[in-house]
């Protein structure tokens, strides 16, 4: 979440206009994050969430989000519900870019998780793919492992922090794309499922936030990017992979659903993938965010640093003993 698009008064009268929602009262942007411009919107009784979406969201693929999440309510998934117009959609055109307002998710996310947390997000993802199953949606993902070329051409390699960096990375993707795994068990998966997309309430998950990645795919990458995003911790500058954390995380997902050897064996390659998407986009947003958005980037060394950590890990055993 950030804040690209600026909006006024005017625009919350049209919002006001399109919605049967009482009066919005007062709107804030929010910072956070990196994709799309979101606002709280505040009516005397309610709190809702304007989404107005930016750079790598295709306007096509909203309907998509939409009834992904609308859907998974249904299945009883703690998610934002979006709200159709009084014409019966859900986009409206704000600034001439697209729109959605979503309800607002009680909690806030935590700056750290503890071993229980863990477990019950592991838990709560293997609801959302069981659930995921009966949903008769389908997305290609934009930002699976095999379709970050464009991504990788885009990213400008000039500063002089990075000296050495493009050798790395074009080795390390390339190896990454021979040895990506075949045939695993897939289906919808959030694909970004980071801290700050995870609310808790007096220290349980009260719902998970920010699907503007879902897509269909490997399951297994799923826990791969919450390996990445989840169980790693940070000592002074240096990240280090908490094996105790990465051990409740697949425990909590194994209590409803069980994950198959050859998905275990898969892990070192899919969290190597799931590290160079984030080292990628990282690197893009540094060297090509306008200086012009209220914005805090971030630091792409990290993932450089987990990146070489995967790279010293092989079997499955080596992320829980």
């Amino acid at each position: 979440m950030a804040v690209y698009t600026k909006i006024s008064k005017k625009e919350i009268s049209y919002i006001n206009k399109q919605f049967n929602v009482d009066k919005i009262v007062n709107f804030k942007g929010i910072k956070q994050g990196i994709e799309n411009t979101n606002y709280l919107l505040r009516t005397r009784n309610n709190k809702f969430i304007l989404t107005i979406f930016e750079k790598r969201v295709s306007q096509k693929e909203i309907p998509f989000f939409m009834k992904l999440m609308d859907q998974l309510n249904s299945f009883r998934i703690n998610c934002p519900k979006p709200l159709k117009n009084k014409s019966g959609n859900y986009q409206i055109r704000i600034k001439n870019k697209m729109a959605s307002i979503v309800s607002f998710l009680d909690g806030k996310d935590k700056k750290k998780l503890n071993f229980k947390n863990c477990f019950d997000v592991g838990k709560t993802i293997a609801q959302m793919h069981l659930s995921s199953k009966k949903i008769k949606l389908y997305r290609k993902n934009s930002m699976g492992i095999k379709n970050l070329n464009p991504l990788f051409n885009s990213i400008k390699f000039k500063s002089k922090k990075f000296i050495n960096i493009e050798k790395f990375v074009k080795n390390n993707f390339k190896d990454i794309k021979n040895n990506w795994p075949k045939r695993l068990p897939n289906g919808i998966i959030h694909g970004d499922l980071f801290i700050d997309n995870i609310f808790f309430k007096n220290n349980k998950i009260s719902g998970i936030i920010d699907f503007y990645f879902a897509a269909n795919d490997y399951f297994m990458y799923e826990i791969a990017i919450c390996v990445n995003a989840l169980c790693f911790d940070k000592k002074n500058t240096k990240f280090l992979v908490n094996k105790k954390k990465v051990k409740n995380l697949i425990k909590g997902y194994e209590s409803i659903k069980k994950i198959s050897v050859k998905e275990k064996k898969s892990l070192n390659i899919l969290c190597r993938g799931a590290a160079m998407r984030y080292f990628l986009t990282r690197l893009y947003d540094y060297t090509n965010t306008p200086k012009t958005a209220l914005i805090k980037i971030k630091d792409p060394r990290e993932y450089y640093q987990k990146l070489l950590i995967h790279n010293n890990l092989k079997t499955y055993r080596d992320y829980i003993n």
